[in-house]
């Protein structure tokens, strides 16, 4: 594989790994209330942190007021 199309590729990966994470944070907005929550965090407690740690992220990001 040439240099150029290796930087191709990775820009590529690169774009999509960004869109897969602007869709996601998309979706668990849509968890706003707090049965919403509480729901969605006894799904998350099933499954280990590794697991589960980009979408706690995201949950915490968006819950923090911004100052």
């Amino acid at each position: 594989m040439s240099t150029i199309t290796a930087i191709r590729s990775r820009i590529r990966e690169t774009r999509d790994a960004h869109g897969a994470k602007a869709a996601l944070e998309r979706e668990l907005a849509s968890y706003n209330s707090q049965s919403d929550l509480n729901d969605l965090h006894a799904i998350l407690d099933r499954y280990s942190n590794q697991e589960t740690a980009k979408i706690r992220r995201i949950l915490a990001t968006q819950r923090t007021p911004l100052n």
